[in-house]
């Protein structure tokens, strides 16, 4: 019987974060750097934003490299990695973030921005498992988190690219976590809805309570804290974790 060391720890592991200039980014980011982890910070626009939260994790003793990167390029997300492992060594925690949800009815959905939203939804994190993975299966330590939604499940309010795209994501973790899991990497998706200070909100707050069991608004730091502890966990692989309040009780 195979029998696996309980480790825990983030503490000096490597860690690709995109989508860090965001709120559920820059929440992430923080939880990350207390955890211990070596950070690489990965932004799309938000260059400054990005910047001013390497500097804060720096003032706190910790380590942040910052890069940008552009998600709906085919050639950025390996290119990205590439760099990373260049300078701070062999990713060993990958927590995909990056994410676009342009509200869109039907109607006015354009393929132009259907396959953008697939792009960075779907295939950035695809791109960024293939160049990863390998090495986390050799050296038998991985852990990766995939930023779902639970559109999803529901089909949300966004839109059709949206809440397809983040199924799509879904499926692609069931397929990576199974075939990685005996190598000692585990896979997740944690799927959020109605968080504040997402800049994705579909409404205003006082609109959107009214539809969370709950009646407030998820906070980006209790999506961080779902995720560090799934990071942690080596039980858990092959997972979509939701947190929203209880909209979507499955």
């Amino acid at each position: 019987m195979r029998t696996t060391t309980l480790d825990q720890s983030l503490r000096g592991r490597v860690a690709l974060l995109t989508g860090a200039s965001g709120g559920i980014g820059q929440a992430l980011a923080l939880a990350l750097a207390r955890e211990g982890a070596t950070l690489a910070l990965s932004y799309g626009s938000g260059k400054d934003a990005a910047s001013a939260l390497a500097e804060r994790i720096t003032e706190e003793g910790g380590t942040a490299l910052v890069i940008g990167a552009d998600m709906s390029d085919e050639h950025d997300p390996a290119h990205l990695v590439e760099e990373v492992e260049q300078e701070l060594g062999p990713i060993e925690v990958l927590v995909g973030n990056a994410g676009r949800g342009k509200i869109r009815s039907l109607e006015e959905l354009s393929v132009a921005e259907f396959d953008r939203t697939y792009a960075i939804n779907v295939r950035a994190p695809f791109l960024l498992a293939q160049a990863v993975l390998p090495g986390m299966s050799e050296r038998r330590f991985g852990r990766v988190v995939f930023m779902s939604s639970a559109a999803a499940f529901t089909g949300g309010i966004v839109g059709a690219h949206y809440a397809s795209s983040k199924a799509g994501l879904n499926g692609l973790t069931h397929y990576l976590a199974s075939r990685f899991a005996a190598s000692g990497v585990t896979i997740n998706a944690v799927a959020p809805a109605l968080i504040a200070e997402t800049g994705m909100l579909p409404g205003t707050p006082e609109q959107l309570i009214s539809q969370i069991p709950v009646q407030r608004l998820g906070r980006p730091e209790e999506v961080a804290d779902l995720t560090v502890s799934i990071l942690r966990n080596p039980f858990i692989t092959n997972q979509v974790v939701s947190i929203d309040g209880g909209i979507n009780p499955r």
